[in-house]
C-alpha cells in the first residue's frame, strides 16, 4: 500500500483509464464524475475521509467516471490484486468488505431519496431526520448544502427561518 497526495482539481483517474489500484481516502474529498452527451456532469460519489472511492472499479478492467479532488487530497493506494486475493481467500476480510459496501449502498438510497425532494426546507428536514436532527457545525454547512442539492444560500435561509420559527413560536432553541 502506497500514500498519494494531490491539490484540488486535479485528477486521480480518467474514465478509461486501466483500473489497477483501491483509492481510500485518508483527508479531502474526491468526487466520482460522468460527463453526460450535454456536456453537465453527474456526481455519482463523494468520497470523503475513510471512505473507498469508486469501489466498484475492483472488479473493472477500466474506470467507468473521473475521480476528481475537489480540495486537497491524500488517498491510500491498495492494489486491485490484493484486494481480490483477500475477497477470495479471507472470510473476515469479506464480511468487512460486505459491510462497508452495504453501508454505502444505504447511504447513497438516503441521499437519492433526499436529492428527489422539491424544496430545501423538505431536504433538511430529511437529512435531519437521518441524523438525529442535529446540524453539523457551522463550518459543514456547505458541504451540508452540497450533500442535499442546494445552494448554500439557500441552506443559511431555511436555518434562519427555522431558527425564528421554532424560536418564536416554541420558546426552544434550534440547532
Amino acid at each position: 500500500m502506497s500514500e498519494k497526495t494531490i491539490d484540488a482539481g486535479a485528477f486521480l483517474f480518467l474514465q478509461g483509464d486501466p483500473v489497477h489500484v483501491l483509492h481510500i481516502v485518508r483527508a479531502g474529498t474526491v468526487h466520482l464524475v460522468r460527463h453526460q452527451p450535454d456536456g453537465a456532469t453527474a456526481v455519482l460519489q463523494r468520497a470523503t475521509e475513510d471512505k473507498i472511492l469508486a469501489e466498484a472499479s475492483v472488479y473493472s478492467d477500466t474506470y467507468h467516471c473521473d475521480g476528481l479532488a475537489v480540495s486537497p487530497t491524500t488517498v491510500f493506494l491498495v492494489p486491485v490484486v490484493h484486494v481480490k486475493r483477500l475477497l477470495e481467500a479471507d472470510r473476515s476480510f469479506v464480511i468487512v468488505w460486505a459491510a462497508y459496501l452495504a453501508r454505502e449502498l444505504q447511504a447513497t438510497r438516503k441521499r437519492a431519496e433526499i436529492m428527489s425532494l422539491k424544496t430545501v426546507k423538505a431536504k433538511l428536514e430529511a437529512w435531519l431526520v437521518w441524523n438525529d436532527g442535529a446540524l453539523p457545525a457551522k463550518g459543514a454547512w456547505k458541504q451540508l448544502a452540497d450533500d442535499i442539492g442546494a445552494s448554500p444560500e439557500a441552506l443559511y435561509r431555511e436555518v434562519a427561518r427555522r431558527r425564528n420559527e421554532v424560536n418564536t413560536n416554541v420558546g426552544r432553541k434550534f440547532p
